[in-house]
C-alpha cells in the first residue's frame, strides 16, 4: 500500500499539471466574444420616385451573433481543466488513504503526510467552491500551480518511508488536534489564492498595467475575489482557534503544561493573531480592503513558517517532522 500511495501521488501531480496547462490555455484565449454573422442588406423593387425598375435598399436588420471560436475553445479547455482537477483530487485522496492503510494509523504522523493531506483539503475545498460558483473557474490556474509546487516539494524534499507513530503522538488528541489543524490549514491554503488574485485584479481595475497586475486582466471581478477571500478565512478561523486550544489541552495532558512557548506553539499563536487581525480589519469600515487582504497574505506566510521554517530551523517538543 505504501508503494501504491507513492504512485498515486506521482499520478496526482501529473494530473494537476495537465489541469494547470488546460487552465492556462483557457486563460490565454481570453474572454468570450460575440462575432457578428454575415447579414446582407435586402433590396426591394420600388415604384414612384425611383422610376420603373428602381431598387430601394432597406436598412439591414441587426445581424445575429455567434460565439468566437477562440472563446468556445477557451470554455472547452476550462471544462477539461475542471474535470482533470476532479481526477487529480481523486488520485490525491487515494494516495492519502493508502498511506494511512499502510501505516495502520491516520496519515498525519510527519511533515510529508501533513503536506499531503493539507493540499488535498485545499483541492477538495476548491472543487466545492467551483461547484457553487463556476464563474470563478479561472482561479484554477493558480490553485493547480500551488498544488503542483507543494506536492512536488513534498515528494522531493519531505518524503519519508512509512513508520509507526512515535509514542508522544499516540493519543486520541492526535486525531482531534491534528485533523482540525490540517482542515483549517487547507482552507487557509485555498484562501490565499483569491487573496493574491484580488490584490492583482484590484490594481488592474485601478489602471495599473505593469507586472504582476497584467496577469489579472482575465480574472473575475475584484469584488467577488475579495468576498471569497473573506468567506474562506471566516470559515477556517474558528476551526483553527479550536485546533490551537485542543493542542494546549493535549500539551497539558502530555507534558504537564498547556503552553510553553515552544517554537511551534509560538508561531501558531502568531498565525492566530495575524488572522484575527485580518478579520478585525475586514470588519472595520475605515480599513481599506487592500490593506486587510495583505494581512491575510501575511497570515499565510506565518503558516508556511510554522510548517516549514520551524521544522527545518528550530528544535522543540514538536520536532517530529521526519525530514
Amino acid at each position: 500500500m505504501s508503494a501504491l500511495s507513492d504512485q498515486l501521488v506521482t499520478f496526482a501531480i501529473l494530473a494537476y499539471l495537465v489541469a494547470m496547462i488546460s487552465h492556462a490555455v483557457e486563460y490565454a484565449l481570453g474572454n468570450a466574444r460575440k462575432v457578428p454573422a454575415a447579414a446582407p442588406a435586402r433590396e426591394l423593387v420600388g415604384a414612384g420616385a425611383g422610376g420603373p425598375g428602381a431598387t430601394v435598399q432597406e436598412p439591414a436588420t441587426p445581424a445575429p451573433t455567434r460565439p468566437d471560436r477562440s472563446a468556445a475553445r477557451a470554455a472547452l479547455a476550462g471544462r477539461i481543466a475542471a474535470w482533470i482537477t476532479v481526477l487529480a483530487a481523486a488520485l490525491h485522496l487515494g494516495a492519502v488513504v493508502s498511506r494511512g492503510i499502510a501505516a495502520e494509523r491516520m496519515p498525519w504522523g510527519n511533515m510529508y503526510e501533513f503536506v499531503l493531506t493539507v493540499t488535498w483539503i485545499g483541492a477538495a475545498a476548491w472543487l466545492a467552491v467551483l461547484w457553487k460558483q463556476p464563474s470563478l473557474r479561472r482561479l484554477g490556474l493558480f490553485l493547480t500551480l500551488v498544488m503542483v509546487l507543494l506536492l512536488a516539494f513534498a515528494e522531493l524534499k519531505l518524503y519519508v518511508q512509512v513508520v509507526p507513530l512515535m509514542p508522544a503522538l499516540q493519543s486520541y488528541w492526535f486525531v482531534i488536534h491534528v485533523s482540525t489543524i490540517i482542515f483549517a490549514s487547507g482552507i487557509f491554503l485555498l484562501g490565499v489564492v483569491p487573496a493574491v488574485a484580488y490584490l492583482m485584479r484590484s490594481g488592474w481595475e485601478q489602471g495599473k498595467r505593469s507586472f504582476p497586475y497584467t496577469l489579472a486582466r482575465r480574472l473575475p471581478a475584484a469584488a467577488g475575489l475579495e468576498r471569497l477571500t473573506f468567506t474562506l478565512h471566516a470559515f477556517a478561523f474558528p476551526i483553527f482557534t479550536f485546533a490551537v486550544i485542543a493542542g494546549a489541552i493535549w500539551a497539558e495532558a502530555a507534558w504537564g503544561r498547556a503552553w510553553g512557548w515552544d517554537p511551534k506553539e509560538t508561531w501558531a499563536f502568531i498565525s492566530w493573531v495575524v488572522y484575527a487581525g485580518y478579520l478585525h480589519a475586514r470588519a472595520t469600515p475605515s480599513v481599506r480592503r487592500n490593506m486587510a487582504t495583505w494581512i491575510a497574505v501575511v497570515g499565510f506566510l506565518t503558516m508556511l513558517m510554522n510548517l516549514f521554517g520551524v521544522n527545518f530551523f528550530f528544535t522543540g517538543l514538536h520536532s517530529y517532522a521526519g525530514v
